[in-house]
């Protein structure tokens, strides 16, 4: 860890001088160069074989050639939508628009029509690439819809047609877009209403997944499973920009399925998985059930939600090694801090650790904008090389969220003690008002996740005529049967004040999520007052 002492809840940037920036051509040739013949891709297919792998001399080849024919038909600075899963071509059209200039627009491939008419439309796209389907939405058929609505669409390009996909390449040349150039528009995950475009530079996305993957100890030779959605800056930034520049194996799996996850990491002998805490979940329950050999993963990254200390404690025991958590945001790159492989218990469980090299954080007074003291809840606030340029054709929600000082608001609420590292206390827009009070769910999900029984959990507002909003417990248990709510109630009762105490206390087996992996906590609002859940309800 960083070694400081604070007095005020500013960490300056650490990590010595900032490198030079880099754009992705950069970052490829330059990993190319140090180890050529180095596995760089291997696809697999849903059974988890091995389809086709990729040195990264290859890698850089087949880029080298996509980007020809890329701008064949795309001038400097075109936005193209990728509308797909987690395919090879996925990848080679991500290096491919960085070596040719062309701005990536990543597609949430659940979309459906009026979403996807959206992104295009908001993006400017010109271009769409997909797939034909995935998990039975027919997105070949939802696009062209779409695009004879649209007359900006001039092509639309299935992936897997890999004669249409090259066409041009001959005719073609590679570009030199700069470092401090936008490399990609990725939308926000967005719990309500439609997203925001952030533009995001090529320096950004090399550099933020370098330097979380090293803190992460992935090095050159070492393998991971991809398993996270490509479209979202965890998977294409984190992972792929990030194991590329460090020169790891990516094993890119199609979709997320426990499983085959498992076999993979015990057949390839992985060193590395990430996954946000439901997958992980998913995964070391199902690695206890078949017994699959995983020792030789020694590291595991989670973010999108706090790390249960009890999923921690399992991790240690299934794969010997602790889960370090990572936060940020879309608009950051994402990753703004990480924990530490060497972290205790209660760093890895009630903190998102230190801020990443070359980034400063700051817990600011949303009133004033003041750096708060050390200790007092304020809003999480960065500077840093990977903040987006803005929001893509929306200078009044870009001026909203980075102030005139440079600072991105990230609309999260948090403390950071002397160390620097930083506990999130809740969301501004999520703060539930009951009774004239404020409360702040993170601060009573992470009370609770100190309950053995619970494994993941959410605590959401849910309107009352008496109280203005009451607060509602929606939990996923370890095992059956699950404690009582007066167990619980006793037991939150012992660690905070009795105004936090839930009122409704409700078990569900999973979640409705975002693409990203994260709980969209105003459907389980909207399902509660829809009466879901009255046979939980006292």
């Amino acid at each position: 860890m960083y070694q400081v002492s604070l007095t005020q809840s500013y960490f300056p940037a650490h990590g010595g001088p900032e490198p030079a920036p880099q754009s992705i051509g950069d970052m490829l040739r330059a990993s190319v160069a140090r180890h050529p013949s180095q596995p760089a891709l291997k696809a697999l297919d849903y059974d988890g074989a091995i389809l086709r792998s990729w040195s990264y001399a290859e890698l850089l080849f087949d880029a080298e050639r996509l980007a020809r024919a890329l701008a064949s038909r795309h001038a400097e600075g075109a936005r193209v939508a990728v509308y797909a899963n987690n395919v090879p071509e996925w990848i080679l059209l991500e290096l491919a628009c960085g070596l040719a200039g062309v701005i990536l627009v990543t597609v949430n491939p659940a979309y459906q029509k009026r979403e996807l008419k959206y992104v295009l439309e908001q993006s400017r796209s010109e271009a769409i690439y997909y797939v034909a389907d995935f998990r039975g939405n027919p997105m070949q058929a939802i696009a062209d819809e779409v695009c004879n609505e649209i007359p900006a669409i001039r092509h639309r390009i299935l992936l897997t047609d890999h004669a249409a996909l090259f066409h041009g390449e001959a005719e073609g040349e590679l570009r030199n877009p700069g470092p401090l150039d936008a490399a990609q528009i990725q939308y926000t995950s967005g719990t309500t209403g439609f997203p925001k475009g952030a533009l995001l530079r090529h320096n950004g996305l090399v550099l933020n997944g370098l330097e979380s993957m090293k803190r992460a100890g992935v090095n050159k030779g070492d393998t991971f499973v991809h398993n996270m959605p490509l479209f979202h800056t965890t998977g294409c930034a984190v992972l792929v920009m990030g194991g590329l520049a460090v020169g790891a194996t990516m094993l890119l799996a199609p979709v997320f399925d426990p499983v085959m996850i498992a076999k993979v990491m015990e057949r390839e002998r992985t060193y590395f998985i990430l996954g946000v805490p439901t997958m992980l979940v998913a995964l070391i329950e199902e690695i206890e059930k078949s017994g699959r050999d995983v020792s030789s993963t020694r590291r595991i990254m989670s973010g999108g939600s706090m790390v249960p200390p009890e999923l921690c404690r399992k991790a240690r025991k299934v794969f010997g090694a602790p889960i370090q958590i990572v936060y940020g945001q879309t608009e950051t790159c994402p990753v703004l801090t990480q924990a530490w492989y060497e972290d205790d218990e209660v760093d890895l469980t009630q903190t998102i650790g230190q801020p990443v090299p070359h980034t400063e954080i700051a817990i600011l007074d949303p009133a004033t904008n003041e750096v708060m003291p050390i200790g007092e809840q304020g809003e999480i606030c960065a500077r840093a090389y990977s903040v987006m340029i803005g929001y893509n054709d929306n200078p009044e929600a870009t001026a909203a969220t980075i102030d005139s000082d440079g600072w991105l608001h990230t609309g999260d609420l948090g403390r950071m003690d002397p160390r620097g590292y930083v506990k999130i206390t809740g969301r501004v827009k999520e703060m539930i008002i009951r009774g004239g009070e404020n409360l702040f769910p993170a601060e009573i999900e992470n009370a609770l996740l100190e309950h053995d029984a619970i494994s993941e959990i959410a605590i959401v507002g849910i309107p009352d005529d008496k109280w203005g909003e009451q607060v509602a417990c929606f939990m996923r248990g370890n095992s059956k049967p699950h404690p009582s709510d007066t167990e619980l109630k006793s037991f939150i009762r012992e660690r905070l004040s009795p105004q936090k105490t839930p009122a409704y206390w409700i078990w569900v087996d999973d979640w409705p999520l975002t693409g990203s992996g994260k709980i969209q906590r105003f459907k389980l609002a909207e399902a509660f007052e829809q009466g879901a859940y009255t046979d939980q309800v006292e």
